[in-house]
């Protein structure tokens, strides 16, 4: 008994800095069986993200003997307070995209997720029931995670999706050492630093004339790749930013220079 409690906290150590979002769910019934399945197999942090009903007694039902991840669940009217704080997104999709994007099956992501947690907290969308994450909130998730299922149909409930990540997660949390943290300096910056930098980005590349409205949306999609692949430190970004200040600041002289001579 000794040895099993042992490795259940062993097991909620690692998944401890891990975050279920659930962005907007319709079905009460679909956050009370998230809620069991993530207690079930050690997930602790639940965030519901603009949830049509909560609290309701359906959910409390349905988390049969799991109200307590239901009583500690975080309430988020949008996606950034969400994210706050984490360093890595993953997100749940079935959906090709047009931009090659990283992918996992949910066996493959289990490992990626509790090595990466080993930096600090991450989080694993799930979208809504009836359409699943829309393409700006994939466009915040650095790896899409898929359950592969039969061909001949693909559909998974909600609680059921997370049921399968939550039991991936579990099994690569008993078989998979600890990872060592990176030094604090060299640790990826969080997403709420990512997404400031590619706002300046963005305003910059516009002002420059070489960012389009016809391709805007596709060209910071590869630039979000770019620097994902690259894991820039908060540090890093700080950098990153200041360069583009620079820049803008140059072009205001310009500008100045240019009204002058007229």
């Amino acid at each position: 008994m000794a040895a099993r409690t042992r490795a259940a906290d062993m097991i909620g150590t690692s998944l401890q800095g891990l975050r279920i979002v659930l962005v907007e769910p319709s079905h009460p019934g679909n956050i009370g069986a998230a809620a069991r399945a993530m207690k079930v197999m050690g997930l602790r942090h639940l965030v519901l993200i603009n949830p049509r009903f909560f609290p309701d007694p359906e959910a409390t039902a349905l988390a049969s003997g799991a109200e307590d991840i239901l009583d500690t669940a975080r309430v988020c009217a949008d996606l950034d307070t969400a994210l706050q704080g984490c360093h890595k997104v993953y997100g749940t999709s079935a959906r090709d995209r047009r931009i090659q994007w990283p992918s996992s099956n949910a066996r493959e992501a289990a490992g990626e997720i509790l090595a990466d947690l080993g930096n600090g907290d991450c989080a694993l969308l799930f979208g809504r029931e009836r359409t699943g994450l829309t393409n700006a909130e994939l466009d915040r998730c650095q790896v899409l995670v898929h359950i592969p299922t039969a061909e001949e149909y693909h559909s998974l409930n909600l609680g059921q999706a997370v049921q399968v990540l939550a039991y991936e997660l579990h099994i690569a949390a008993r078989t998979t050492p600890p990872q060592p943290a990176a030094p604090p300096e060299e640790q990826p910056a969080p997403v709420e630093d990512m997404e400031g930098f590619y706002g300046h980005l963005q305003h910059v590349l516009r002002r420059s004339g070489f960012l389009q409205d016809l391709r805007a949306t596709r060209m910071m999609r590869r630039l979000r790749r770019l620097f994902d692949r690259a894991r820039p430190s908060r540090n890093e970004v700080n950098i990153l930013r200041g360069i583009l200040t620079e820049i803008e600041r140059w072009a205001a002289k310009v500008d100045r220079k240019d009204q002058d001579s007229l």
